[in-house]
């Protein structure tokens, strides 16, 4: 069990009370019955959250639209853990999902774990994304530094010259610059 697994697996267990069936969606490897969770009435939050994270670690694509859900969830360890199980779910939709989400501006503020996941996928979708993103966080005062700091450190994971122009645009932010020299010291040509 990776951390964010155990981590999934211990909040969850203090949310639902424990329990028979906590138990049960924990340990089942019957993925019909996970997927019965994700789709039948009156199921809790920390159920449907712990199916679909199982499901999308089993690469079982019924999961997608439900870690989606939770992709955008103002709870950020339910993002996380929905990122996490994403990253490993190989669905082509993925990197589309995430790309929404986070140029989202209505929701600027769940960003966070969408700009994570574009730079995990490093999907076509990626770049232009966190550029877009990146991009909408340099106006005066926008308190949104978290977001645009993930977005620099992805756009240097990705390494993508496209970035190159942004990435300049970010150096004027002194928060941002320190983060911003960096990312272009990793671009091609840059030095």
């Amino acid at each position: 069990m990776d951390e964010e697994s155990r981590s999934l697996t211990e909040r969850l267990r203090r949310e639902s009370g424990g329990g028979a069936l906590f138990e049960r969606l924990a340990t089942t490897d019957d993925t019909d019955a996970l997927a019965a969770v994700l789709t039948e009435p009156g199921q809790p939050l920390w159920a449907r959250e712990l199916a679909a994270f199982r499901l999308g670690l089993a690469g079982d694509r019924r999961a997608f639209e439900s870690l989606v859900l939770f992709l955008n969830h103002r709870d950020p360890p339910r993002c996380a853990s929905a990122a996490h199980a994403l990253a490993r779910l190989g669905d082509p939709r993925t990197a589309r999902a995430a790309a929404a989400l986070a140029t989202n501006e209505l929701r600027v503020a769940y960003a966070l774990h969408p700009v994570r996941l574009l730079t995990t996928l490093a999907a076509p979708e990626s770049t232009p994304a966190l550029i877009t993103t990146l991009h909408r966080r340099l106006t005066p005062h926008d308190p949104y530094r978290r977001i645009a700091l993930a977005c620099i450190d992805g756009l240097a994971t990705l390494a993508d010259p496209r970035a190159r122009p942004v990435l300049r645009e970010a150096l004027a932010h002194p928060a941002l610059a320190e983060a911003a020299v960096r990312a272009l010291a990793r671009l091609p040509g840059e030095g």
